[in-house]
C-alpha cells in the first residue's frame, strides 16, 4: 500500500513543468536582472472577466461546481473548481484547482494556470487507476485529498502552496509552492535569489542546526540529521538545488520537506525558516529576502 502511495507521490512530483512556463520565467529573471536598480509601480485594476479553469471538470466522473471567487490581493483573484470523486464508500477524491487572474502578463499566467489544471487532472486519473487496482483485490479503500492555500500575499509577492494527501492504509502528503513577483510578472526560483550554488550548503547546514536543537528541545521530534541503528535511513545531507521553499510574510526564507523527506511520518511536513543573516552572504540581494 506504502508503495502505490510512493508510485502516486512520483507521478505527481515527475509531471513537467510546461517548456512555454520554463521560457518565460527565464526571460522574465534575465529582465528582472537588468532593470533591478529600476522600480517600476504597477498601477490598475483587475478585470472583470472570470477565468474558468475545466481540465479536471471534463471528466464525467466528476461533479464540479465553481466557488465563490476569493480576493487574495490588489490585482490577484483565484477561482476554485472543485471535484468530487465518485460515489463509492470506500474512495472519494476532493480536488481544488486554483487559477490566478490579474497578472499583468498573460502568457504567463496562462502557463501557470495551466499546469495547475493538468496536474490535477493527471492527479485524479492516477487516483482512478490505483482504486481500480485496489478493487481488485477487495480493498479499495482510499482517499485524495488536494487543495491550496495563499501563504503569502502583500504588494509585491503572491505565493500559492497546493497540497496533495493521500490515504490507503498510511497516509503521505506532498506540498508545492509557486512564489510570484507581481509587479515584475515573474516566478521565483531558489537559485535566482542567490549569487551561485553555494546557497545550498550555507542552507543545509542551517537546518541540521536547527533539526538538533529542536531535538534537543523536544525529545518527541525525530529527524534523520545522523546515522541512526533504530531507522536504517540515509540521513539528510543538504537541500535540492530546486527545493521546495517560500517567502513568508516576514520576508524570511522558508525551506519545505514533503512527509518522510526528512523525519518519520508523524512529523508531517517539516520547514525550516531560515535566518537571513545566514544568507547575507549569499543572496544576489535583500529585493525579496528582509
Amino acid at each position: 500500500m506504502d508503495d502505490k502511495l510512493h508510485n502516486m507521490k512520483k507521478q505527481h512530483e515527475n509531471i513537467p513543468i510546461p517548456d512555454e512556463l520554463n521560457s518565460i520565467v527565464k526571460r522574465a529573471i534575465k529582465k528582472r536582472k537588468q532593470r533591478r536598480t529600476a522600480v517600476q509601480s504597477i498601477v490598475g485594476t483587475a478585470a472583470a472577466s472570470i477565468l474558468l479553469v475545466t481540465g479536471i471538470n471534463t471528466s464525467p466522473a466528476f461533479a464540479s461546481a465553481v466557488a465563490d471567487v476569493p480576493v487574495i490581493g490588489k490585482l490577484v483573484k483565484v477561482i476554485t473548481i472543485s471535484g468530487y470523486g465518485e460515489g463509492n464508500d470506500s474512495s472519494e477524491a476532493h480536488i481544488q484547482t486554483p487559477a490566478i487572474t490579474g497578472l499583468d502578463n498573460d502568457p504567463l499566467q496562462e502557463s501557470l494556470n495551466s499546469k495547475y489544471a493538468e496536474e490535477n487532472k493527471k492527479l485524479y486519473e492516477s487516483f482512478k487507476t490505483e482504486v481500480e487496482e485496489l478493487e481488485k483485490s477487495g480493498d479499495a479503500h482510499m482517499s485524495l485529498d488536494s487543495g491550496y492555500k495563499v501563504v503569502t500575499n502583500n504588494e509585491r509577492l503572491l505565493t500559492l502552496s497546493r497540497y496533495v494527501v493521500t490515504t490507503a492504509g498510511s497516509s503521505n502528503e506532498t506540498r508545492t509552492y509557486d512564489t510570484i513577483d507581481k509587479q515584475e510578472n515573474l516566478v521565483i526560483t531558489l537559485p535566482s535569489l542567490f549569487k551561485d550554488d553555494s546557497f545550498i550548503q550555507v542552507i543545509s547546514e542551517n537546518i541540521k542546526q536547527q533539526m538538533v536543537q529542536q531535538m534537543k528541545d523536544d525529545p518527541n521530534k525525530i529527524y534523520w540529521v545522523e546515522p541512526s541503528k533504530v531507522d536504517p535511513v540515509t540521513p539528510f545531507e543538504h537541500i535540492a538545488k530546486d527545493q521546495s521553499f517560500y517567502i513568508n510574510e516576514d520576508g524570511k526564507l522558508v525551506i519545505s520537506f514533503n512527509k518522510y523527506d526528512v523525519a518519520p511520518g508523524y512529523m508531517g511536513v517539516a520547514e525550516f525558516i531560515i535566518p537571513t543573516e545566514v544568507l547575507s552572504e549569499v543572496l544576489v540581494s535583500h529585493e525579496y529576502i528582509k
